[in-house]
């Protein structure tokens, strides 16, 4: 899944009953590019907040190569941080609902505390699941107890969204992106869509292609963990025409 030269480790796992493959080895240790924040804090031009996918350690996963890649390539300064959820596929529901919160806690004190920045979110499999849930009400259905959107005076601090295999995809929504024709696993409810399709649509940008496993309820796993090797430049490219460079 890397776009580098490391060797790619995927383990196997349980995956919504049936055996699949998930994860991969977690970027957590990047170079601190020379437009990054600098070590006496303050509030950065940019803020990149990233949730990684299902069974990755914590920190920002495969996602990291692409919030690398935008923080080299911006001429502002640019902070970088993750979401502190289980990410597991043990009790799915539980988990994504614990990253629904944990970011919308997350979100709510960045921008209490640097109104200013220009908030960009990233999520890969779970992770893009809870991205848009925060965004526009989440969960419902086999998923548990529907979780409202956040705040619009929070939420429109939101200027870039790049999600990779949401399991929770519907086909046809004006942010899609990728090759998929067919609901993921947990599709989002109408009203879901509806805010984000009247709030977000311009700063959404959702990659979702034919066959994955779990946005497209296809069966290939591989599909599912290679968007970067197929997208990353692309989303490089959005995000940063989205914060203006």
């Amino acid at each position: 899944m890397h776009p580098s030269s490391e060797p790619r480790r995927v383990r196997r796992i349980a995956a919504f009953a049936i055996a699949g493959v998930a994860g991969a080895l977690a970027m957590t240790a990047v170079a601190t590019p020379a437009a990054a924040v600098p070590s006496n804090g303050g509030c950065a031009a940019v803020s990149i907040i990233t949730a990684r996918a299902s069974t990755e350690a914590a920190g920002e996963g495969i996602t990291g190569a692409l919030v690398t890649q935008v923080v080299n390539a911006s001429a502002q300064t640019v902070s970088r941080a993750s979401v502190s959820y289980p990410a597991t596929l043990n009790n799915y529901a539980n988990s994504s609902l614990q990253g629904i919160n944990a970011l919308k806690t997350q979100l709510t004190n960045l921008v209490n505390s640097c109104p200013n920045t220009k908030v960009v979110l990233m999520g890969y499999s779970q992770g893009a699941h809870v991205v848009l849930d925060v965004l526009g009400g989440g969960q419902g259905g086999s998923l548990g107890t529907a979780t409202a959107p956040i705040s619009t005076s929070i939420g429109s601090h939101v200027v870039a969204v790049a999600t990779f295999g949401d399991p929770r995809h519907v086909p046809n929504q004006p942010f899609n992106l990728g090759t998929s024709t067919r609901n993921g696993r947990f599709p989002r409810s109408s009203t879901q869509l509806n805010v984000l399709n009247s709030t977000y649509s311009g700063k959404i940008a959702a990659w979702c292609d034919r066959n994955d496993t779990f946005c497209d309820s296809g069966f290939s796993t591989n599909v599912h963990l290679t968007y970067l090797d197929r997208y990353q430049n692309a989303a490089a490219n959005f995000v940063l025409g989205k914060v203006g460079g």
